[in-house]
């Protein structure tokens, strides 16, 4: 089965209640980028929980990030027509390991994962990366292109990551909605790979 092609228009379609759904779980290390991508992404006005980082999270959180001043406490969602019949429901998970509890409930009815990752703090993906594994979540990882992070070629990042030679790896923008979109279209062209045909 290959995925067909991507629906053109960015408009959120109105739904005619037949399509096919799939709901896709945005996981990644605190600051990865995942806000930004389901903003990115959604067709509808993304639901947030994005919070200001205050002095509580102190000791607890990352706060070294540049620019960096607030925080999802609960989730981001978003939702995709990557086709005329096939909708994807996007779930953006917390990535501090206080808020694992809240990724764990997201991921139930996941078909999959989208891990966002960042260079310069690939250390804190290898928790993140554990926990979809324990999920049972087949997923693909992508690589995040911030300004100014380092450029890791792609063998020495599955050998860091201990990636599976079948596991997706790509690099996206997540500011950017096509490279947003491609990396999503790796994910489900890889989930496509998992399921069986269907018997004639």
């Amino acid at each position: 089965m290959s995925l067909p092609a991507f629906a053109a228009s960015d408009a959120p379609p109105i739904l005619r209640g037949d399509e096919r759904t799939a709901k896709i779980l945005v996981a990644g290390h605190f600051g990865a980028g995942k806000t930004t991508l389901v903003h990115c992404l959604s067709q509808i006005a993304p639901v947030s929980t994005e919070e200001v980082m205050t002095t509580a999270g102190a000791g607890i959180d990352t706060t070294d990030l540049p620019n960096k001043a607030t925080t999802t406490v609960a989730m981001d969602f978003g939702r995709l027509s990557l086709t005329d019949d096939l909708v994807l429901y996007l779930f953006g998970a917390p990535g501090q390991p206080r808020f694992y509890p809240v990724l764990q409930d997201l991921a139930v009815g996941a078909l999959g994962a989208l891990v966002l990752a960042d260079t310069r703090r690939l250390a804190e993906t290898y928790p993140i990366l554990q926990l979809v594994e324990d999920l049972g979540l087949p997923y693909t990882v992508a690589i995040n292109l911030f300004d100014g992070a380092p450029v890791v070629p792609e063998q020495r990042l599955r050998e860091v990551m201990d990636l599976a030679p079948e596991t997706p790896l790509v690099t996206c923008d997540a500011r950017d909605k096509a490279s947003s979109r491609d990396a999503l279209i790796v994910l489900i062209s890889h989930l496509l790979t998992l399921t069986p045909e269907p018997s004639q």
